[in-house]
């Protein structure tokens, strides 16, 4: 029997009529923790809102930001560190280049004293960049800012999207502008009725892949691999070079994370206590296994993504992959790939960089899947939005280098999300810590599973990945908000946070 498919929204109708993609840059981002969408999200629309203010002319006549944050934001921003967030953003921050330690001392200046530099201050290498794109920095005023300043409004819900808030800039009483953003999953972000294709950046592609179908046909008409597809659209915007070399950025970054991750000992933030494991961990592996052994491949898998989820709870510098709260299972399953598939592990470097950008742009068609049919925010339709697509681009990138065709590649990734339907999105506390870190390291092994299962089969399959994205969109409609990030239900309620 089919499975039921209800009429697509009209969001998903737009996004499947305009001839774009979404590059692999903006499906892997570099960021901030704990979260893209709390986090990164409301600190690049709070830093979009006084770019506005600088292009309108009205930056030196402000005295005074109110933020308001709605249903999720709201509900787990404490947890997520969304308020600080949109601070740091309305002071010049961003999640790509933000010196964590500056803006930390600025958080602390506002609690000190209330004030709030808009722009970032003249004399740090901070501030908004001046419309056009030129290289000057622009700063603004000192403004008085506190804490009442900012309202949390959990219970309200705003039409579009449950990530929802407002940013208003005053000159005394004069409201100079107000603007509504919504923070979709992922670190993207759009604002008002602005259509929700978030970061498609490839326009006019030689191949506007809509669904996993017509990605499998236009790879098969073209004799094109999955990772060479999602290429030749990338070279739409960029030069193949460019493209490696961003890929293999985003790649030392994650490595970066992992080493960063290895190094620290004791707790993770928060009331939890939950202790940090990754650096005894490896420790002990370093022992055990010196030599890469068959055998302890998973302990490795496990490893890297408690690495990177534990860094991404320290409020680290992560890979968005698709999402921070999802961020180690690619690195993991990645280091799987290098590690231990015969056909990398013992290449020379070239062949190895080969296919860390082939890895990378498999996946990154995966993502841009849910991204277009259903989503990748915890909020919007639960942990199999996150958790569960990120385990999906990870199978179809291990399968993708480890010679799968672009049908093994599809399946691969249907079959990794199959198993992730229904996952609820409940932490304790507000923080991404419980349930998200061990469930990294389980998506993670999943994928491997995942892609292995595939490559043993010639690609037919019973349930297709279009079906299974369905599925996964629907289900999450149905899901009670109280296992939508919001730490209403599930394991928030039943675990003591003490």
């Amino acid at each position: 029997m089919a499975i039921n498919q209800s009429a697509p929204s009209s969001a998903q109708k737009k996004a499947e009529a305009l001839p774009y993609d979404i590059s692999v840059f903006e499906m892997f981002s570099v960021g901030v923790g704990p979260s893209s969408s709390h986090t990164v999200g409301p600190m690049r629309a709070s830093n979009r809102f006084v770019a506005e203010l600088i292009d309108e002319g009205l930056l030196d006549r402000v005295t005074g930001v109110h933020v308001d944050l709605y249903g999720s934001l709201a509900a787990t921003g404490a947890g997520h560190g969304t308020m600080s967030a949109a601070l740091k953003g309305l002071c010049g921050f961003v999640p790509e280049t933000i010196n964590i330690a500056d803006s930390e001392a600025m958080i602390e200046r506002n609690s000190v004293d209330g004030t709030l530099p808009l722009a970032g201050y003249p004399s740090s290498a901070y501030g908004v960049t001046a419309p056009g794109g030129e290289e000057q920095k622009v700063y603004g005023p000192v403004v008085k800012y506190r804490e009442l300043d900012m309202t949390l409004r959990p219970l309200t819900v705003l039409p579009r999207h449950t990530n929802g808030m407002k940013i208003a800039a005053f000159a005394g009483e004069q409201l100079l502008l107000e603007r509504t953003y919504y923070s979709i999953g992922g670190g993207f972000i759009v604002e008002g009725d602005e259509e929700a294709t978030g970061g498609a950046s490839l326009m006019n592609p030689p191949y506007p892949f809509g669904s996993a179908t017509e990605l499998l046909e236009m790879a098969n008409e073209a004799g094109l691999s999955i990772a060479q597809l999602k290429m030749a659209n990338e070279c739409s915007l960029r030069s193949e070079q460019e493209v490696r070399d961003g890929i293999l950025h985003i790649y030392r970054v994650m490595k970066e994370c992992i080493g960063s991750s290895l190094a620290r000992v004791g707790y993770l933030p928060g009331p939890l206590k939950v202790r940090c494991r990754a650096g005894a961990w490896h420790r002990d592996l370093m022992v055990e296994d010196p030599s890469k052994s068959p055998e302890f491949a998973i302990d490795w898998v496990n490893l890297i993504a408690l690495a990177v989820n534990e860094e991404n709870a320290f409020g680290g510098r992560v890979v968005t992959a698709p999402t921070n709260g999802a961020a180690g299972i690619i690195p993991a399953v990645l280091h799987y790939a290098m590690n231990y598939t015969q056909g990398i592990r013992h290449c020379g470097q070239a062949a190895r960089d080969q296919a860390v950008v082939d890895f990378f742009l498999a996946s990154s068609a995966v993502g841009v899947l849910y991204k277009k049919r259903a989503s990748i925010s915890g909020a919007e339709v639960g942990c199999q939005g996150e958790v569960g697509s990120a385990s999906s681009m990870a199978a179809a990138g291990l399968a993708q280098v480890m010679g799968g065709t672009p049908e093994q590649v599809e399946n691969a990734a249907e079959i990794a999300m199959e198993h992730n339907l229904g996952l609820t999105c409940d932490p304790v506390g507000g923080l991404v810590q419980i349930p998200c870190i061990e469930r990294n390291a389980m998506a993670a092994s999943n994928a491997v599973t995942a892609a292995r299962m595939a490559l043993r089969g010639d690609g037919t399959h019973r349930v297709s990945l279009d079906q299974v994205i369905e599925t996964m969109r629907q289900t999450g409609l149905d899901m009670s908000h109280r296992y939508k990030e919001t730490s209403m239900g599930g394991l928030a309620v039943n675990v003591v946070e003490c």
